[in-house]
C-alpha cells in the first residue's frame, strides 16, 4: 500500500536466508522494501575473534536485498551487548587502555563499513547508550574510553563511508527523561560539527504502553 512513499523494513536472520523456511524470503521481498540484519552484523557474529571477520551471512542478506532492489540498514557498530569480552582486553586478559580500545574500535568500524561501502543506506553507529533516567549507560566503552566514545564512533564511521547515513539508535525514546538524554547526545555531536543523520526509535510498544499522554 505504501510502495513508493517510504521504506518499511524487516529484520532477517540465518534461518530465513538459508532457506530453512522456504516461504519467508519470497514473502519478505513482496511485503517489505528495506532490510536489516537481525544479528549478522553485530560484533559477536561479524568479528568473533581478533583479526577474524565473518561476512558470509551478512553478505547473503545484502545480496538478497540488492537482487530485490531493497536498501539495507546496517545494525550495529557499537553496542554494549553481543560484543565479545576480548574486545575490551589485551592478549593477557587485562583491560585495554583508552588508546588501544579506540584503535580497535576504529579498525572494526573501518573494516566492516569498508567491506559494505556503497552498499548500505545507513548504519546504527551507536546503540542503546542511554539509561532510562537520561544518563549514559555504564558500559566498557564508557569506562575505558570515556564519554567521547560516541563522537569517536561517528567520526570513524563518517571516514569509513562518507555517503552512508549515520544514526543513533535506542528504545523508550518516548519517555521524557530518556528522550532528553538522547537529544543531548545529538546536540553535542551537532555542536562539535560531527554529522548525525537520524535517530532510530525501537518500537517496544504494546496495547497498553507507552501511555499516550507521554507521547
Amino acid at each position: 500500500a505504501f510502495e513508493g512513499h517510504f521504506l518499511i523494513g524487516t529484520a532477517v536472520n540465518r534461518y530465513q536466508v538459508s532457506g530453512a523456511d522456504p516461504q519467508a524470503m519470497p514473502f519478505i521481498a513482496k511485503q517489505f522494501n528495506s532490510l536489516t540484519a537481525e544479528d549478522a552484523m553485530k560484533w559477536e557474529r561479524i568479528h568473533p575473534e581478533p583479526g577474524r571477520y565473518e561476512f558470509g551471512l551478512a553478505d547473503s542478506i545484502v545480496s538478497f536485498a540488492k537482487s530485490n532492489g531493497m536498501p539495507v540498514i546496517g545494525h550495529v557498530l557499537v553496542w554494549h551487548s553481543q560484543t565479545p569480552d576480548w574486545v575490551f582486553q589485551d592478549s593477557l586478559g587485562y583491560p585495554l587502555t583508552r588508546d588501544a580500545l579506540l584503535e580497535r574500535l576504529h579498525d572494526h568500524i573501518n573494516t566492516v563499513m569498508g567491506h559494505y561501502r556503497g552498499q548500505i543506506l545507513g548504519w546504527d553507529v551507536v546503540n542503546e547508550a542511554v539509561n532510562e533516567d537520561g544518563t549514559l549507560r555504564q558500559t566498557k566503552w564508557l569506562e575505558i574510553i570515556g564519554e567521547d566514545y560516541i563522537e569517536k564512533a561517528f567520526i570513524f564511521a563518517r571516514e569509513a563511508d562518507p555517503d552512508a547515513e549515520l544514526y543513533y539508535n535506542d528504545y523508550n525514546n518516548e519517555e521524557p527523561a530518556k528522550r532528553a538524554g538522547v537529544i543531548a547526545i545529538v546536540k553535542d555531536l551537532q555542536a562539535k560539527g560531527i554529522r548525525i543523520d537520524g535517530v532510530g526509535i525501537q518500537g517496544h510498544w504494546h496495547l497498553d504502553s507507552p501511555d499516550m499522554k507521554t507521547v
